[in-house]
């Protein structure tokens, strides 16, 4: 078994073997997704830009996941608090 090597953005390699499997699904990619940002030391904001910058393929389901996890970071506003859950 080969060992996958990547740099600092895709330690792993996992998005770059990805991008090489044939027919993955998008059920595929959302798994590998996951353990490549379990395992992202950084901003995943800026890492997914230059991994989609180098690998997206618009017809690939892995950089439709990425897409999703680029929009998903960011963070989400606070909405309401005590006084909105206060009764009158």
């Amino acid at each position: 078994m080969r060992s996958l090597k990547g740099d600092t953005l895709d330690p792993k390699g996992l998005v770059a073997e990805a991008y090489k499997i044939d027919g993955i699904t998008p059920a595929e990619c959302r798994s590998i997704f996951l353990d490549w940002a379990l395992n992202l030391q950084g901003d995943s904001k800026e890492a997914l830009t230059v991994l989609l910058n180098r690998h997206g393929n618009d017809d690939h389901p892995m950089t439709q996941v990425m897409r999703e996890g680029l929009t998903a970071s960011e963070r989400p506003r606070r909405r309401g608090g005590w006084r909105s859950r206060e009764r009158p």
